[in-house]
């Protein structure tokens, strides 16, 4: 399938087929705690199920699959900011192909080293995906190899759509699908679907505020580029979507919304204590847009579909920390005590007072800040709410103790 051409069911049907033994149908999942909360009936799409982690398998395998046995030989080459590299990757290995992935400098380690482990050569190039596709040209003219774009691209269109199908079939009462955006390949090919099948779903699009191209892009109705793409949401850090994808967006798309970072990670931590899901930036915005009621609408069958699940490690263990904080559930702060045997345990005693749980305790008798014979501390504690944290203050202040929150 050319991109002159346009897309149509067939195309989409043909790379279901293709896809049969390939990708997981993945659960359409009800959750009752979502749901209570936004007063809608919420179902989650869990992609971040999916083999390799995402949705991305889907359009790089339909489209390796569709390659003539020349561009075969000739390998591939795609740039991603992680999971377009793994669904490459994967494909490739399955069809026996040598494939090269460009991925940003600042590209999580986690998705550098699954790709390599699916038998990818790792470029490391650019602050960026825009600057790490940019890098692949030269790359190409010298091995010939065949192009696999991360989402402007007809046949990775048409993979991306086969999540369209399974959101009807597992839901046949769908009111509203919510999508992620980055280039746009994934909701041009659901929203196609839908539409084609069941008008009447209205499709929304959610991107980090931090990366709006494609809201821009909607609004005007011209393709737009922002000059950055700053985001913790890294799979959707897009400065230019694709043609193809934004004409199709245009058509059948019934709004873009944007979130801000901090109610990501907001979405990321209750999606990991509420449904014990582990899902990445870019697949949690389409909570975020409904918890945040970016989405005003209330008694609808809702999907949302989390697109990923390829979250770096550290990046979930710095969400949870801040995550706490800002619910009143950690907290850390600094006091000076008289550097003398005692001292320690009187506080510690006044802390246990509070019911208080001590995480770690750093002492410190040689701080330039802290008087000679006088030592400073730093306490991590667990704290169960707000209110909790005040309590705490005010009994070491009353006590005599001048407090820092850290």
């Amino acid at each position: 399938m050319t991109e002159t051409k346009q897309l149509n069911l067939a195309n989409v049907q043909e790379a279901r087929r293709r896809l049969a033994d390939v990708a997981h149908q993945t659960p359409l999942d009800y959750s009752k705690t979502f749901s209570e909360i936004t007063k809608n009936q919420v179902y989650f799409k869990l992609e971040n199920l999916q083999k390799t982690g995402s949705f991305k398998i889907r359009g790089a395998y339909n489209k390796i699959a569709s390659l003539s046995n020349d561009e075969k030989a000739r390998g591939v080459i795609a740039a991603s900011a992680g999971n377009h590299a793994q669904g490459v990757a994967y494909a490739a290995s399955k069809a026996g192909i040598k494939s090269t992935i460009v991925m940003p400098e600042g590209a999580p380690i986690s998705k550098i080293v699954a790709a390599k482990g699916y038998g990818s050569e790792v470029i490391l190039a650019g602050g960026g995906y825009d600057e790490a596709f940019r890098c692949i040209e030269a790359i190409q003219k010298e091995t010939g190899a065949t192009v696999i774009h991360g989402f402007d691209d007809l046949d990775i269109i048409a993979g991306q759509g086969t999540i369209g199908f399974e959101l009807l079939e597992g839901l046949p009462e769908l009111d509203l699908a919510v999508v992620p955006i980055g280039g746009g390949g994934l909701i041009a090919g659901i929203a196609f679907v839908l539409k084609q099948l069941k008008p009447s779903v209205q499709v929304i699009g959610v991107q980090a505020a931090g990366a709006p191209a494609m809201q821009l892009s909607f609004k005007s109705k011209e393709l737009q580029e922002t000059d950055s793409a700053q985001t913790i949401a890294d799979g959707i850090a897009v400065k230019r979507p694709g043609k193809i994808n934004f004409q199709m967006i245009l058509q059948y798309v019934d709004d873009i919304v944007t979130v801000e970072d901090e109610e990501i990670s907001r979405a990321i931590l209750m999606l990991l204590e509420r449904s014990k899901l582990v899902v990445e930036g870019s697949g949690a915005v389409t909570l975020a847009a409904l918890l945040h009621n970016k989405i005003p609408v209330t008694g609808k069958n809702i999907a949302c579909v989390l697109s990923g699940g390829n979250i770096d490690v550290y990046t979930i263990s710095l969400i949870i920390e801040r995550g706490l904080i800002k619910s009143g559930r950690y907290l850390r702060l600094r006091t000076v005590v008289t550097d003398r045997p005692g001292s320690l345990h009187k506080l510690l005693k006044l802390i246990s007072q509070t019911k208080a749980n001590v995480i770690s305790i750093n002492h410190d008798r040689i701080s330039p800040q802290v008087s000679l014979k006088q030592a400073e501390l730093e306490l991590a504690l667990e704290t169960r709410n707000q209110e909790h944290i005040e309590q705490i203050v005010e009994k070491l202040v009353e006590s005599g103790y001048h407090v820092e929150i850290i």
